[in-house]
């Protein structure tokens, strides 16, 4: 996927598509993420799947959740889609980083030869 130590840096566009492709791996891993919280909100708050929607929107970007969860399996679920979120929105930084971070570092290889 990306160059090795000896090989030349890609060319712009080819590297404008390498970042395309981890924007939308990141777009991806948004949707999933959002469609498991919608689902898990709105069953568990029992309430309209825009209401699960907004609460699993509003955890993935680290806002907080809108709606009290009262019973003892929503809380479960809320506690472990937040731990969820923290994780993927660190994946996601990573994967949309990485592409940027290698070209820069493959740069400064290139000069030590």
């Amino acid at each position: 996927m990306y160059e090795r130590r000896g090989e030349q840096l890609v060319s712009v566009p080819s590297f404008l598509v390498r970042l395309l492709r981890s924007f939308l791996a990141t777009l991806v891993i948004v949707g999933i993420s959002l469609a498991i919280g919608t689902v898990g909100y709105s069953y568990f708050l029992e309430k309209p799947w825009v209401d699960g929607l907004v609460n699993a929107a509003m955890i993935l970007t680290g806002m907080g959740p809108v709606d009290r969860m009262d019973s003892t399996p929503g809380k479960l679920f809320a506690t472990f889609y937040a731990l969820y979120s923290g994780l993927a929105f660190l994946s996601m930084v990573a994967i949309i980083i990485a592409p940027v971070y290698h070209r820069f570092l493959h740069h400064f290889h290139l000069d030590d030869e």
